[in-house]
């Protein structure tokens, strides 16, 4: 389904969910790119779809940025 993973995301909805129950180890967070769009799989719970939303939600505009093709603030290539 992901042509590209980022597992940060994954990683970041991970901890939130683990601060709230031991539980959240089992979480499937998945999340990365097909062509220029932003997946996401939260939890089916709408509470904890919520706090893993919460828990990436100030990186989305950026990630929706690049995925458009912004190439500011990235590093420019060495000559």
């Amino acid at each position: 389904m992901l042509e590209r993973a980022i597992p940060g995301f994954g990683e970041a909805m991970r901890a939130a969910s683990l601060a709230k129950t031991p539980f959240g180890m089992l979480s499937r967070a998945v999340c990365g790119t097909r062509n220029r769009t932003l997946i996401l799989n939260l939890p089916g719970s709408p509470a904890a779809a919520v706090e893993n939303l919460e828990a990436v939600w100030a990186a989305v505009p950026h990630a929706i940025r690049k995925l458009q093709g912004d190439l500011s603030d990235c590093i420019k290539p060495q000559d």
